[in-house]
């Protein structure tokens, strides 16, 4: 079918990951796959390719797909090829677009002849990257509003290199009276936030991501940049999104609701365990893996254990990967096998020494084994590549402090938060440190701690208990 076709070509052509090594033509996507969204830094906020992103995350948002008129192998050969070089090229467009094709100057407005008059320079316009050229495969029109407020690129410009997109805007405002710019603006900029972490614009958020007109590929940005957001109000919405008609939403939602174990949440991820498409089995398993067995109802216990051998299974896809491993260490912490994940994250570190994340949970479950020393070892590596690293700086402050290290473990706090200066954690453990013989500088890190993270009842707690110590009752 054309779906199938287009999922063969989506697994060489897609940034994502394998979840299993077996996918072969005619099955579906989302079982032997994940597929990156923009929340991944690769990405404009309007969705525009800054790094290299291999064409399906933007073929996914083309019109053209979701009105499913379109497959890769209407443009190209099965090989890949190109099927409108010459002189017929707008015919890619046709039958659907018919009358632009015929007449182009009038929706155009550039000469027959032109480049601009080629529909594929305006919905696919080419851009660079490591000194290879990629087209859009969004297929959407030129928005200059989306260069002058993210700085992407926008196809006048792209051929337009003496004006700015000011210029562009104006032009497209005046041969469109629908302003089709704007829509793309408000969720882009509620993408911009989230990689912000500014969670001014939450309501807005979470009201996208259940509207009826919300496109999968930006719910999911919205669901995965979440992450990193600790309202409460966020989690009814993710159990809600677990409902989606889309497996890229529904994983998502099922990644995001990892650390949020309440009975509705629990009955939520076990529903989404049995789901039709693998990639949400395992996601729903890897949030449900910290729940010990016993809690599981007995008659939902198979489908529970099924999913989890499919997670584990997921893991090792590419056992020449860091990332394999790196995981399959995470999900033996949140079973608290902390030898065998321990284990993992040094097979990760083997094969990527250079990366700084296997070190830092190494450090964790070695804390959790009761070696110090190893885990010591394991965050001065880490900040042996990245001495700012404010995940390593910050557990290193925590071990510090309970070695009873305490200039070591200032310097190392003082290091993460002024690296993440929305550190809440850094802050408060500061706070703590200096409250000894420091107290009004304590005071003022466990302000920052408490405004950063309101819902915290500790930090909350915490500064008023200095506060009184410090005979500011009022306060």
């Amino acid at each position: 079918t054309p779906e199938q076709r287009d999922h063969m070509c989506a697994t060489c052509h897609t940034k994502g990951g394998p979840i299993t090594a077996g996918f072969t033509p005619g099955d579906r996507y989302f079982d032997h796959f994940d597929l990156t969204t923009l929340e991944n830094p690769d990405f404009y906020p309007d969705g525009r390719d800054l790094g290299e992103n291999y064409t399906y995350t933007l073929w996914m948002m083309s019109p053209c797909v979701k009105a499913g008129k379109l497959e890769c192998m209407h443009c190209h050969t099965s090989s890949g090829r190109y099927r409108f070089k010459k002189e017929k090229f707008n015919d890619a467009c046709m039958p659907c677009h018919e009358k632009h094709v015929k007449d182009p100057v009038a929706h155009t407005h550039h000469k027959p002849e032109s480049e601009a008059s080629k529909c594929i320079s305006c919905h696919m316009p080419k851009t660079e990257f490591a000194r290879m050229e990629r087209s859009d495969h969004s297929m959407r029109p030129p928005m200059p509003a989306a260069s002058i407020a993210f700085k992407s690129s926008n196809a006048c410009n792209i051929c337009h290199k003496d004006k700015d997109a000011g210029w562009a805007d104006e032009y497209v405002r005046k041969w469109r009276t629908r302003d089709y710019q704007s829509p793309v603006i408000k969720i882009s900029t509620l993408i911009e936030a989230g990689q912000k972490r500014d969670w001014n614009r939450l309501e807005e958020m979470l009201a996208y991501i259940t509207s009826k007109d919300r496109d999968q590929v930006y719910a999911a940005s919205v669901i995965r940049l979440l992450m990193t957001c600790n309202n409460e109000k966020k989690w009814p919405v993710l159990i809600k999104a677990l409902n989606d008609s889309s497996p890229l939403v529904r994983s998502a939602a099922a990644e995001g609701l990892q650390n949020y174990l309440t009975p509705q949440s629990v009955e939520a991820l076990l529903k989404a365990a049995r789901d039709e498409y693998r990639l949400v089995r395992i996601r729903a398993a890897s949030s449900l893996a910290a729940v010990p067995v016993e809690y599981i109802p007995e008659q939902q216990r198979k489908d529970f254990q099924s999913a989890l051998n499919e997670l584990k299974s997921s893991l090792m896809a590419r056992p020449d990967d860091f990332g394999a491993h790196y995981n399959l260490g995470n999900y033996y912490m949140s079973l608290r096998e902390y030898k065998k994940a321990a284990a993992s994250f040094e097979i990760a570190i083997k094969l990527r020494p250079d990366a700084i994340v296997p070190y830092v949970n190494a450090s964790m479950a070695y804390v959790n084994l009761g070696d110090k020393k190893k885990a010591e070892g394991s965050l001065r590596k880490a900040l042996k590549i990245e001495p700012e690293n404010a995940a390593a700086n910050f557990n290193l402050g925590l071990l510090m402090a309970e070695l009873g290290r305490m200039e070591e473990a200032e310097h190392a706090l003082m290091t993460a938060f002024m690296t993440d200066p929305q550190m809440a954690p850094a802050a408060y453990n500061l706070c703590i440190i200096l409250a000894k013989d420091r107290i009004a500088e304590a005071i003022g890190f466990c302000k920052k701690a408490s405004e950063i993270r309101p819902d915290n009842p500790k930090f909350a707690y915490t500064l008023a208990f200095y506060l009184y110590q410090k005979d500011q009752k009022d306060e």
